[in-house]
């Protein structure tokens, strides 16, 4: 009985010094992927802006196809021309196949798409 009480001096495991030393190295490592994973996100909710923006003028291309003259006002005419909006992302579209005006930009993203009537796609920061 005795015996079970007395403390065993070759015991195993870690010094607080050690378990210590591996928290910092994981908090090191942690502050250095989190600014990364915030930006990768921020790049994927612009990725996605952008593409709404591509996918908006080319519905609107076929849209005009079947009515040149018509006027857009809004993204719900281009669903039956394959336009499907992408969560999160605000759109906007009106005009004339000469004036048309698209503008997107995602919720959570920092910057914002404009297209003009001939398709080119400009960006700008928020």
């Amino acid at each position: 009985m005795l015996q079970k009480l007395r403390i065993n001096h070759n015991q195993k495991g870690f010094t607080l010094i050690e378990l210590m030393i591996v928290i910092a190295i994981i908090g090191i490592l942690a502050a250095i992927a989190i600014p990364n994973f915030v930006s990768y996100r921020k790049r994927g909710y612009n990725a996605a802006a952008n593409a709404d923006a591509k996918n908006l003028y080319t519905a609107a291309q076929a849209y005009f196809t079947d009515a040149p003259t018509a006027s857009i006002n809004g993204t719900g005419m281009l669903s039956d021309y394959g336009f499907v909006p992408t969560t999160a992302v605000n759109h906007s579209i009106t005009g004339l196949q000469s004036e048309l005006a698209i503008t997107t930009s995602h919720g959570s993203g920092d910057t914002s798409y404009s297209v003009d009537p001939s398709g080119k796609i400009t960006s700008t920061k928020n």
